[in-house]
């Protein structure tokens, strides 16, 4: 059931950033106080999300950039967002895009990725051939109303139009309303990995990955 109020998908734009970092960081901490950004940035919430908005717009475009996200808007107003775009190069674009923000902010790449290898041993993403599916979040006031269900229709038909067969999607081992959520969207069970330095620190046991046919 959607909201009351008009609702449609669009892509995002560069006036999106903003958006697509609250979206990114909720994303990523999903049940838990915190997420790989706010461990690997190192910083308070408001500075991150600066640094994240600023990911959205780099030009090395990573799966935190506008260029792959789809918004979902209620009455003319983001609700929700989530990234879609093809698996191959993601970690490399990733990289990139880091290095770009924090050399334009003073910040030490190295730094940054030593933090956020603590998720090395248990990352799941699946084949360099999967459409992968990232990042999707709901605005609170928004939350359960069918928006996250229509956008992962429409990024699957968008993975089909450019010709990938299969899609995946990530998340923390724990995060039960995201489970239900992609199983209802036709995902099942691929795989998952645990790691105990990562429990010990975020409190999820790892990440569990989902697959479909598109």
């Amino acid at each position: 059931m959607f909201p009351a109020g008009r609702s449609s998908i669009r892509p995002a734009r560069s006036d999106d950033a903003a958006f697509i970092a609250r979206i990114v960081l909720a994303a990523q901490r999903g049940p838990l106080p915190r997420g790989w950004c706010d461990i690997a940035l190192a910083r308070p919430e408001p500075e991150c999300l600066t640094f994240m908005a600023r990911l959205a717009v780099a030009r090395a475009r990573s799966w935190y950039h506008t260029a792959h996200f789809l918004i979902a808007e209620v009455d003319g107003v983001p609700a929700a967002a989530l990234c879609a775009m093809p698996a191959a190069g993601t970690l490399a674009a990733v990289r990139d895009a880091i290095a770009e923000v924090a050399a334009e902010t003073g910040d030490d790449p190295a730094t940054i990725f030593m933090r956020g290898a603590y998720a090395r041993n248990c990352w799941v993403q699946g084949g360099e051939s999967d459409w992968l599916i990232e990042h999707v979040a709901t605005d609170p006031a928004h939350r359960g109303s069918g928006l996250v269900q229509a956008l992962i229709h429409r990024a699957l038909a968008d993975g089909k139009a450019a010709g990938f067969a299969q899609a995946s999607i990530s998340f923390l081992i724990g995060n039960d309303p995201a489970e239900r959520c992609y199983a209802k969207a036709g995902f099942v069970f691929a795989e998952e990995k645990r790691d105990a330095a990562f429990e010990a620190l975020t409190g999820a046991p790892g990440f569990r990955r989902f697959a479909r046919g598109i």
